[in-house]
């Protein structure tokens, strides 16, 4: 299980994007799950999930389980720079307990080594009780120079909104 990082250190709001599945504000199907960090090596995000991304009846998809730690593992690399885009590697998923829906859910991210082109992360899913219900580690890799998908951040929307605010 993850400990909690000091509270000495300031927890900020990170950037959001339009159309992310897992964070888009403005995506109709998505999640628009928004995170904070510490600055250094910690991510955290709350959310109840709705009926609509159950599988098995009262309980999250595996899918959707796994895009929620697989986004959490990539926010950790964007702890001192928002900025700082990867992408997954390796998923290495273990599903502890039944994630439910309609329960409120902690997601963590925490940075265990940053070697530049590659990080490691570990992500859980915590129930209200503090216990794991799904947890990963997660190897991402810095996205090739000659890779360019001509994304501009200004039109993927991608800053910080303020509670109650859409990417509109």
């Amino acid at each position: 299980m993850i400990q909690p990082a000091p509270t000495k250190l300031i927890w900020k709001r990170q950037p959001n994007s339009h159309h992310c599945f897992v964070c888009g504000l403005e995506s109709e199907v998505g999640l628009k799950l928004r995170f904070d960090d510490n600055g250094v090596d910690e991510v955290r995000s709350h959310i109840t999930l709705n009926r609509k991304y159950q599988g098995y009846p009262g309980v999250a998809h595996g899918g959707i389980i796994a895009a929620m730690l697989d986004e959490i593992g990539g926010r950790v690399t964007m702890s001192a720079n928002p900025d700082r885009f990867m992408m997954t590697a390796k998923l290495d998923l273990k599903f502890r307990k039944p994630v439910p829906v309609d329960t409120p859910l902690t997601l963590i991210g925490k940075l265990l080594r940053d070697r530049g082109r590659l990080v490691e992360a570990h992500c859980e899913i915590c129930l209200p009780d503090g216990s794991v219900a799904a947890e990963a580690e997660v190897v991402l890799a810095q996205i090739p120079a000659n890779y360019s998908p001509g994304a501009d951040l200004d039109d993927l929307g991608w800053r910080v909104y303020p509670d109650g605010d859409s990417a509109s």
